[in-house]
């Protein structure tokens, strides 16, 4: 919440309360499946990033080894739940996780579609 006074900006930091509900150690892929349920009273859903830093802040691992995969909240509702996965490093996330769930969680970057070759024609040399 931003809240505006004699020119000086103040920001209240929302609050999470976050639950680990499942958690399941994946050895094959090296990492941790965790289903999680975030309650955020009278805010609304917490951005992807926000989660990622309260998962990895309760795990004692970095940041960029927690992976949101996806986030499910109802209408009129503090409660969102989320699956996600912990690696024990950027290196291995980068290897087992799709492109746009990296994109998403801002561990890599959407690149530029490749340029066409032209088509060759049949026949010619």
């Amino acid at each position: 919440m931003l809240v505006h006074s004699s020119f000086k900006e103040h920001i209240q930091v929302r609050l999470m309360d976050i639950e680990i509900s499942s958690r399941k150690d994946n050895r094959l892929l090296k990492r941790t499946e965790l289903e999680v349920t975030v309650k955020h009273s009278n805010s609304p859903t917490p951005k992807r990033e926000e989660v990622r830093e309260a998962i990895a802040k309760s795990l004692g691992v970095t940041k960029d080894g927690v992976v949101v995969d996806n986030m499910k909240s109802s209408f009129g509702s503090h409660v969102t739940y989320v699956f996600a996965k912990a690696y024990a490093d950027k290196e291995t996330a980068l290897k087992s996780e799709n492109k746009h769930i990296l994109i998403r969680n801002k561990l890599a970057e959407k690149g530029a579609p490749a340029a066409k070759q032209p088509a060759k024609k049949q026949g010619a040399k």
